[in-house]
């Protein structure tokens, strides 16, 4: 599922104050984006048409609450990123990222853990 910046932006609010209304999603966004009513109600009408969010009726008002993860976006967008500037190369992808982006000691921690596990794994099917 491919999102644009705006509905990543939507997407966020909507998986950190589920469920949300349109306007409790304004809220959320306002101050970063200016945006009007409008605009907002436009975009979760497309992430609803595209299953990214659900949405439930409550009296008078539309309440949205995520269909998928943001596990699940990132990692189609972490997808399709690597088959559009790397070829589906990942670890060329890893290896740009370590090159061009500086990494906290917790971050650099984590990586090394990370590799210590899938070493360890390779070596125990072998």
């Amino acid at each position: 599922m491919k999102l644009s910046d705006a509905e990543w932006t939507v997407m966020n609010a909507v998986w950190d104050h589920s469920p949300v209304s349109g306007r409790d999603v304004l809220e959320a966004v306002e101050k970063k984006t200016r945006w009007a009513y409008t605009t907002v109600k436009s975009l979760l009408a497309r992430l609803e048409e595209k299953g990214a969010v659900r949405m439930r009726k409550r009296g008078n008002t539309s309440y949205f609450e995520p269909a998928v993860s943001r596990d699940q976006a990132r990692r189609s967008a972490v997808r399709s990123l690597l088959e559009k500037a790397f070829d589906g190369a990942a670890g060329s992808l890893v290896q740009h990222m370590l090159a061009t982006e500086r990494l906290s000691e917790k971050d650099r921690r984590k990586l090394a853990e990370l590799i210590s596990d899938m070493e360890r794994e390779s070596e125990a099917t072998r």
